[in-house]
């Protein structure tokens, strides 16, 4: 039996993490595993952000060094701090099985329940350009009550350990801090690291930043394993680590370090790039600034969307809007119910604007959790002053079954893995849990001068699979248009129905079309 020497950092994270991929690797090989810690520039100096000081590699160039003398077998490294060209000699091992890509913005509940009568500025701790630049472009239409009081967000430096950063929070020197939710779920989930981690936690709420606008880094939440590129043992430990890779992570990271990489790296870069597979496609974000430049930018690569012809309208299936050229959803209306339902303690997962009088009838207050379908129900909330944890970001409930399931949001909300409250339509049902009917899509009346108007449209932006039915039931013409929707639980309905329709990346991509 073989005892591997593994290098890493000695920050309680990356001693955490190391110790997870050391357990794992002895439950796969039968081998033996050692940690070997390795002090890093970047975690001796940390009274200033990393993008202002001279050089590079500040966290691997020392494990980097080790792993060349051969006085280390192999090194594990949060990947998004490997830069994108590496000495010679080393290569890459393995990319380990990301969940939780996400950030996540911490807040004293206390905080919270102070800002409909806040005065001053409210200050996020991060030393990130990327966050520094989506947060104080976006994050205020997601606080409740601060947007209307005039309030301004700014940014200051927050430098240390992930403990370190809460206890600067809960010290009162920042209103809120950003992290990464995937370094809080392997404190949450190591032996030790848990214990001092949910005393910090305590009294603290969040915000799960949809990816939709703030983007994560490049890489962020996967592990990169390296080992020297001429190691002599027929391939064994390579065979051992090749064991630790993921493909869709692999995957969906490559696909994130080339667009890092084009927008020409270094953590000084301020912008935010994550990529997830959905199906056999690739959803692409990139938001943030470049030379003082705003990107926000959202497409599907591996769909080819096929064009819309010039001369032919549009429909979005949404009740209003404010372009001319559109044609609306005039024929089926959303009749919303305001009645109490006991949610004292649950989470709710609300899926529409029209479920917001049963939430603020039942007193959204006493719920544990409040959740959106995306960004827009997300900040009609907030718009009524009530907090919100967190958003499916339009593509389903397959992150939030993954949230639900998270063991460092569970020490904020012990009872978050339990089943939620869906407010939704009377016909709709939930792999989240229980649904509770708030409003009715009734058919109406209208005019000649929409009908005539829909004969004219070439392509459907559909919201539902429901509205895609009545509409063709009354317009059946509208059959031989191109359809189209989001890629939420929408396009997996059409799907299942074994309707062609093209899924779109956003509005704005679909308007793109024409």
């Amino acid at each position: 039996m073989n005892t591997y020497k593994i290098g890493t950092r000695g920050s309680l994270l990356a001693v955490t993490q190391s110790t997870l991929i050391k357990n794992e690797l002895e439950r796969l090989s039968g081998e033996k595993f050692e940690l070997i810690l390795i002090q890093t520039q970047g975690d001796q100096i940390t009274n200033k952000p990393l993008w202002q000081l001279e050089g590079k590699d500040f966290f691997t160039k020392e494990l980097d060094e080790a792993l060349l003398k051969r006085e280390v077998d192999f090194v594990i490294h949060s990947y998004k701090d490997l830069g994108s060209v590496r000495p010679e000699g080393i290569k890459l091992a393995a990319i380990t099985e990301r969940r939780f890509a996400h950030d996540i913005l911490l807040i004293p509940q206390s905080t919270i329940e102070q800002l409909k009568d806040w005065k001053g500025e409210f200050i996020v701790g991060t030393s990130s350009p990327r966050r520094i630049a989506n947060l104080t472009h976006s994050l205020l239409k997601f606080l409740p009550h601060l947007k209307h009081l005039g309030t301004t967000l700014h940014c200051e430096t927050l430098r240390g350990n992930v403990n370190t950063r809460i206890k600067k929070l809960r010290e009162g020197q920042y209103h809120a801090i950003t992290l990464a939710l995937a370094g809080l779920e392997r404190l949450a989930t190591g032996e030790k690291s848990q214990i001092e981690l949910k005393e910090l936690l305590d009294g603290l709420n969040y915000f799960i930043l949809p990816q939709s606008i703030f983007p994560s880094a490049a890489s962020q939440g996967a592990l990169g394993i390296e080992m020297h590129a001429e190691r002599n043992d027929n391939g064994k430990l390579a065979a051992i680590l090749n064991q630790l890779n993921h493909k869709t992570t692999i995957e969906e990271v490559t696909r994130e370090r080339d667009a890092f990489k084009s927008y020409g790296g270094g953590c000084h870069l301020a912008v935010g790039i994550h990529v997830k597979k959905i199906g056999e496609h690739f959803l692409h974000v990139h938001s943030g600034e470049v030379d003082g430049t705003r990107i926000d930018k959202k497409w599907l690569e591996g769909y080819k969307t096929p064009a819309i012809e010039k001369k032919k309208k549009i429909f979005v299936g949404l009740p209003k809007g404010e372009r001319e050229d559109i044609v609306y959803d005039e024929y089926l209306a959303k009749i919303s119910e305001s009645h109490q339902v006991p949610l004292q303690s649950q989470h709710i997962f609300v899926t529409s604007k029209h479920t917001i009088p049963t939430l603020m009838a039942s007193h959204a207050s006493t719920a544990q959790g409040i959740w959106a379908a995306g960004t827009k129900s997300a900040k009609e909330l907030c718009e009524h002053g009530v907090w919100v944890n967190g958003t499916s970001d339009s593509l389903g409930t397959q992150d939030l079954l993954d949230l639900k399931h998270s063991k460092a949001l569970k020490m904020i909300h012990s009872n978050i893995d339990q089943k939620w409250f869906i407010l939704s339509h009377h016909e709709a049902t939930s792999d989240l849990g229980q649904v509770i009917g708030c409003y009715k899509r009734v058919p109406q009346k209208v005019s000649d001068s929409f009908s005539l108007r829909l004969k004219e449209v070439g392509a459907c932006l559909w919201t539902s699979i429901y509205q895609y039915r009545e509409y063709l039931n009354q317009y059946p013409f509208l059959k031989d248009a191109q359809h189209f929707c989001g890629l939420g639980k929408t396009w997996q309905e059409f799907q299942k129905a074994g309707v062609n329709v093209t899924p779109v990346a956003s509005m704005q991509d679909f308007y793109e079309l024409k």
